[in-house]
């Protein structure tokens, strides 16, 4: 590890996996996530998305028109990441994705969206999802079937 001029290295922050704990908190905070699902040639497509962790999966929340909502239907591979700047933490995992619901409007999204709105833009978030509650949107849960993270300035074993 590299040090400072004092051999202070409190700069790398903490280093190491996340804890259950701090999984929930990350994922708690309007970090963007990056998702990828495979297009209809099989190649990689990868869409920056809101999404909402439960402790246990994600949910996203597609408008109809998302190309990538079908192909997530077609196809339920898929991976997401969230990461940010900083203190450098981290996740990445593999999931499988279950359409809970088809386009619609009023349906079990509508909560999830709520929350989303909020947490992304705070006092701004009924004013932008109010206006678009009659678009139809699809709802998606992304269940993990491998999940890594990782925080700190430092290398990881592996990713």
């Amino acid at each position: 590890m590299a040090q400072t001029d004092n051999g202070d290295e409190s700069w790398r922050g903490k280093v190491g996996a996340l804890e259950s704990d701090e999984i929930t908190a990350f994922l708690a905070e309007p970090h963007i996530a990056r998702l990828a699902c495979l297009d209809d040639e099989g190649w990689p497509y990868v869409v920056p998305c809101w999404h909402e962790w439960d402790g246990s999966s994600w949910w996203v929340v597609p408008r109809a028109k998302s190309v990538w909502a079908r192909y997530l239907k077609r196809d339920p591979r898929c991976a997401i990441t969230i990461d940010e700047a900083g203190t450098q933490r981290k996740v990445v995992a593999q999931c499988t994705a279950l359409l809970v619901e088809e386009p619609n409007v009023g349906g079990a999204w509508v909560p999830i969206a709520e929350r989303m709105s909020s947490r992304y833009l705070g006092g701004n978030g009924a004013a932008y999802l109010d206006p678009t509650r009659d678009r139809p949107r699809w709802l998606f849960r992304l269940h993990p079937r491998r999940l890594t993270t990782w925080q700190g300035n430092d290398w990881a074993p592996k990713y």
